[in-house]
Formats: C-alpha cells, sequence, structure tokens
C-alpha cells in the first residue's frame, strides 16, 4: 500500500492532471476525490482522457467536505483563490498539504489583498524545488504552495543569473504566452474557441496580473544570495499572453547585463556574452532531472514538453543593446502545476523525487 492521498478541486484542469499523474504513480493511492461543482458525477465523464482507468473512472466525486482526506498521508488542493484556507484549516497537522492554487504563496499582504481582495492568509515554503536552499525546506515541511505557471517558468529562467550577478534585478521584462487551460475550467467568452482559434492576445498588462509579485518575491531573495547581492530591489514588467493552444507557457525573459557581463558600457574587450549564461545555467541546473538547457542554437518550444515535468531553457547576450534573454519552455498543467505538486509530494513523503513523473514531452 502506498501512501494515500486526496484531491480537493478534482474536476478542474490541474486536478484532472493531478488525477491521471497519481494513477500512475508506484507509491501513491488515491483516497479521495472531491469536486464542488461535480459532486455526483462519474470522473470519467468530467475527465474522458481518464475512461480507460475504470476503476478510476467510475468513482463520483465527493462533495468539497474535508472527511475524505482526514484519513490521507497528503492532500492536494487544486481550489480557487479563498478556497485552500478554508479547506487546510480543517486538516489536522498529520495531513501534509500541498497547495496548487494561490492562497499561501505570498509574504506580503498588501500584495495579496490588491490581487485578491481578501485576509492575507499567510505563507507557506516555495514549492519550486530548484530554487536555492528549497529542497531541504520542502523535505522538512507539512505545507507547501507551489508557485503559479506564469512564476514557474519566469522563475527558472531567471534565478541563475541573478544569483550570479548577470543581470540587473531591477530591468527585468517578461512575456509570457500560456494555452487557454491557464485560466482553468471556466466558461468566459474570450476563451471560447471561435474567440482563441487563429490569435494571440495579451491581457492584464501593466502589472496588474497577480503572478508578477510572486515573481518578483523569488527572484528578490535569489538575488540577495551570496557575493551576487545587490541594493536594488527586484522590478518585474510582466504581460501575459493567451495563445490558441491548450497547453503549455513560453516565457521571453529579458533584463539589463550588469557592468563587465557583455553590457557595451563595460568596454571590456573580454566581457562575457551568451556562453557565459548559458554556463550559468548548465551549472545551476546540472544535477536537475526536470530542467534542460537545449544545446546552443535551438530554442524552446511548448510542444516539446507536453504531457511533461519537464523545462526547457536558452539562453543568449545582446551585445548591441546590453540585455539577457532566456527563454523557458513548460506545461503550465504539467510542471507550471500539477506535475510541480508531485514532485514536492514526492519530496514531503520521502519518495524518490521523479517518482510518477516524466521530463520527456509527447510528440508529435
Amino acid at each position: 500500500m502506498g501512501a494515500r492521498v486526496a484531491v480537493a478541486g478534482a474536476s478542474g484542469y490541474a486536478g484532472g492532471e493531478l488525477l491521471r499523474l497519481i494513477a500512475g504513480h508506484p507509491d501513491f493511492e488515491l483516497a479521495a476525490v472531491t469536486a464542488d461543482s461535480n459532486a455526483g458525477r462519474l470522473v470519467g465523464e468530467i475527465h474522458p482522457n481518464l475512461a480507460g482507468l475504470q476503476s478510476l473512472a467510475g468513482r463520483r466525486f465527493e462533495a468539497s467536505g474535508i472527511d475524505g482526506a482526514l484519513d490521507c498521508d497528503l492532500a492536494f488542493l487544486a481550489l480557487p483563490p479563498g478556497q485552500s484556507q478554508l479547506f487546510a484549516d480543517h486538516l489536522s497537522d498529520s495531513v501534509k498539504i500541498v497547495d496548487l492554487g494561490p492562497d499561501y504563496r505570498l509574504a506580503d499582504a498588501a500584495a495579496w489583498a490588491r490581487h485578491y481582495g481578501a485576509e492575507h492568509p499567510g505563507r507557506w515554503p516555495c514549492g519550486l524545488p530548484e530554487l536555492p536552499q528549497a529542497r531541504t525546506e520542502i523535505q522538512a515541511a507539512e505545507r507547501v504552495a507551489v508557485p503559479g505557471c506564469y512564476a514557474t517558468a519566469s522563475i527558472l529562467a531567471l534565478a541563475p543569473l541573478l544569483a550570479a550577478g548577470l543581470i540587473e534585478p531591477a530591468d527585468i521584462v517578461i512575456v509570457a504566452a500560456s494555452g487557454t487551460s491557464g485560466a482553468g475550467r471556466v466558461l468566459k467568452q474570450e476563451l471560447l474557441g471561435s474567440e482563441v482559434m487563429g490569435s494571440v492576445a495579451g491581457y492584464q498588462a501593466g502589472g496588474t496580473h497577480r503572478h508578477t509579485p510572486e515573481i518578483e518575491q523569488a527572484l528578490e531573495a535569489v538575488s540577495q544570495l551570496g557575493s551576487a547581492r545587490s541594493a536594488a530591489s527586484v522590478t518585474v514588467s510582466f504581460t501575459p499572453v493567451l495563445a490558441p493552444m491548450p497547453r503549455g507557457i513560453l516565457a521571453t525573459c529579458t533584463a539589463r547585463l550588469t557592468p563587465g557581463t557583455g553590457a557595451p558600457s563595460a568596454g571590456s574587450p573580454g566581457a562575457a556574452g551568451t556562453a557565459l549564461l548559458r554556463e550559468t545555467l548548465v551549472g545551476a541546473y546540472a544535477s536537475e532531472p526536470f530542467v534542460c538547457v537545449l544545446p546552443d542554437g535551438r530554442w524552446p518550444a511548448t510542444a516539446a514538453v507536453a504531457g511533461s515535468n519537464g523545462v526547457h531553457l536558452q539562453a543568449a547576450a545582446d551585445a548591441r543593446t546590453g540585455r539577457a534573454t532566456v527563454l523557458a519552455a513548460i506545461d503550465n498543467l504539467g510542471k507550471g502545476a500539477a506535475g510541480q505538486a508531485v514532485q514536492v509530494a514526492n519530496l514531503m513523503l520521502g519518495l524518490p523525487e521523479t517518482a510518477g513523473l516524466t521530463a520527456a514531452g509527447i510528440a508529435p
């Protein structure tokens, strides 16, 4: 018998991906499946991709109470903003929690209120194992909050360069395109097929997207580590883009190179450029099972990581403008949500970190 796990909010896209991963996990036993809006309906009816798994597809969603999670080892919460707190407050400390929602991501109460308009519930450890010191913290934690999908791609792209002091923290620009599943399983006009197909649209520009403070928070912590500490605060200009695809994120992240690392003002003929950026990323992620820095000249594509927990990265230095560019591709439902949640749960439960997960995408 494996670890008993529950999924709250299992009828959404992230919840469905969790069910798929749990079904193939060698050490997980699914104990409870809840979904308020679809209580009583069959799992296979809501998630037809799971129809071939008869024992799972034939189960019915329970109402989103806590009863089914009380005797579990770990609960995954794939709930809308404000609901994870209500669920978590009624679970005993013996039940570990991995929260895929935003309730416990931010330390800044003002930022929380600005983006969610509710009382700040507090902060849990960040569930991004590839960050410095994060893996140890996750292993010791009882409750962990995984970052959002846009935040995950952007942080992984930029964190090693900030830690190494190769880019300026105060001038970071991110434009990231996401598939429609990133908006959740909701009926909105702008998400209808006839609105999305053949169109790419920006939204929530001007720093209004709720993942902006997550990105700044994580990068600020990284920028203050070691000898590369900067007096300047991390400032991110983030523009999300809706792309006509169901899943995937491609984040294009740029930042001004610090003097001596390729900026024209450095005036140094030996200033490092693309090679140093790539070497830094390779060194930072050499032992990471899910992060791949692509060979020089190859660029990340969302199709290559679809269905996986993988991250593809590539970097280049623009000597003319004095800026670094890093591209990151992830599956927003994989490394951006359910896959990362399973990776974190494995660490919390003392299991192999890669159990039930793959870095290999599906193709074509």
